[in-house]
């Protein structure tokens, strides 16, 4: 895995940012590359966790079962991001979610105890670490008021806004990469009720669907209903 290419991913991997040459060193020696089929499972809710992980490619679906069997998306995890980091930090580590690829997909699973011996051997790359986690903790917690504090069409919207790719003449495009109805659940959104957003959005003008993608025309107008809280 070690390359010029891999170890610019791992530097702007909120993680490994922190390390310095001989440390990242470390951690490429004590890594494993793991491929997945569509469907197939990475690791299982309460299975002990000796790794963590980052998406190379595909998308990993975090998620968790209630009692009576229906799914509930945690997080869709693409490329360059990682995931299961936070068991580091526990007691008895266990993952608390189940993660499968939800397309063909290739991660790179990481030693937990070789970066655990690292930060021990290191203030500063903790200091440092902590102000990267922080960071992060900041944007979930925005995002779980947008999930408690805002109704299914703002959630949708944002979630459409952020998964953007670049704008081009005020027009952007979307590709979902994964079911609606997967979309759906990571948004605490019922998949009839996605389906009717999507509907009204589309007959209102303000996004294009074309098969896995969604246009969007006109990229302040659907800001402004996120300011409107339509």
């Amino acid at each position: 895995m070690d390359s010029p290419e891999t170890r610019e991913i791992l530097r702007r991997t909120y993680l490994f940012a922190a390390l310095d040459d001989e440390q990242l060193d470390t951690m490429l020696n004590a890594v494993r590359m793991v491929r997945l089929d569509a469907g197939e499972r990475l690791f299982e809710r309460g299975q002990e966790a000796h790794r963590f992980f980052l998406v190379r490619e595909g998308q990993i679906k975090l998620y968790r079962l209630s009692a009576s069997g229906d799914e509930k998306v945690i997080e869709i995890v693409g490329p360059g991001h990682t995931f299961a980091e936070a068991v580091l930090f526990m007691d008895i580590p266990g993952y608390p979610v189940n993660a499968d690829a939800l397309v063909p997909s290739t991660v790179a699973a990481f030693s937990s105890k070789a970066f655990l011996d690292l930060l021990r051997g290191s203030v500063d790359t903790c200091f440092r670490l902590m102000a990267d986690m922080s960071q992060r903790l900041h944007h979930r917690l925005e995002e779980i008021d947008a999930l408690t504090l805002h109704n299914a069409t703002y959630r949708l919207v944002a979630y459409l806004l952020d998964q953007a790719g670049p704008q081009r003449d005020g027009q952007q495009r979307v590709t979902l990469g994964v079911a609606k109805h997967v979309v759906a659940s990571r948004l605490s959104i019922q998949p009839e009720t996605f389906s009717r957003i999507l509907k009204r959005l589309t007959g209102e003008g303000l996004i294009e669907p074309r098969g896995a993608d969604i246009e969007i025309p006109d990229v302040a107008r659907l800001r402004q209903l996120l300011r409107t809280g339509r």
